[in-house]
């Protein structure tokens, strides 16, 4: 039974029903402790109230206990937490090992992966299947087309986007996930923010987390495409979803830069 449904009939069972009269029993508390009610209590309650709210105003001053209150940030769909920052390490020169020490791990190829997520189209078709306009980054000079194109059924169409790295083909180089209002994509799998930016003076924010994708049996895998941060933000009724190893400012001129496509 549907909510509003259940509430009517409660409603209407209620109103047939015959109650007994209320007793007094605020007056006949008030009788028997023998309290007048009085205007000095009243001014007493008004005095003790105003030095609660001040007490809280002043408390929200605090840094550490602002940030506890405003827990989370809503940019679009997408419910971001806010992280606190982690301490970095100081380490002495004596103790600092050589750059070329300690060659950098090989990632594990990505291919796979995309070969199992639903919903490979063309970004012609993609443009099609969705109401929203997509839209493509013109930072940098000549990075084109994405290589690969996704739409996916989330409560709405959401496209995923994927360039891959011209020097390491099996390794994603970047994702622009565009995401439509009311869909559930990542409202369940909040990010965790970095910082606050801006992107087209539209609020923004620079985080980390995964988010889920569908795959072609059905599945939904929790993950993600670029080992690195990722820029969220909203224009229009869509949320954007840019992932990229690359610092904020980067990201944020990319973000900038996009437009339809011709």
């Amino acid at each position: 039974m549907k909510d509003m449904d259940f509430e009517t009939q409660l409603r209407s069972i209620a109103s047939g029903m015959d109650y007994p009269p209320t007793p007094d029993v605020a007056g006949t508390v008030a009788a028997r402790l023998r309290v007048p009610r009085t205007r000095s209590m009243s001014r007493t309650y008004a005095r003790s109230l105003v030095i609660a709210l001040v007490l809280l105003a002043s408390l929200l001053l605090i840094p550490s206990v602002r940030a506890a209150v405003l827990e989370f940030i809503q940019i679009g769909v997408v419910r971001i937490f806010r992280a606190e920052p982690t301490p970095v390490p100081q380490e002495s020169p004596a103790t600092m090992m050589p750059i070329t020490a300690t060659p950098s791990a090989t990632l594990p190829s990505l291919l796979p992966f995309l070969e199992q997520m639903a919903g490979e189209t063309t970004l012609q078709h993609a443009e099609q299947m969705t109401e929203y306009p997509i839209r493509l980054p013109t930072y940098p000079a000549g990075l084109g087309e994405p290589e690969r194109v996704f739409v996916q059924d989330a409560e709405g169409p959401m496209t995923i986007l994927v360039w891959l790295d011209p020097q390491q083909p099996d390794q994603v180089k970047m994702s622009l996930h565009f995401i439509p209002d009311g869909s559930w994509a990542v409202e369940k799998f909040s990010p965790r923010a970095i910082d606050e930016t801006s992107v087209n003076g539209n609020p923004a924010v620079w985080a980390v987390g995964p988010y889920p994708i569908m795959l072609q049996n059905g599945d939904m895998k929790v993950s993600r495409l670029v080992n690195g941060h990722v820029l969220i933000w909203e224009n229009g009724g869509v949320t954007y979803r840019l992932e990229a190893d690359l610092p904020m400012e980067e990201a944020v001129r990319i973000a900038e830069s996009l437009e339809p496509i011709p």
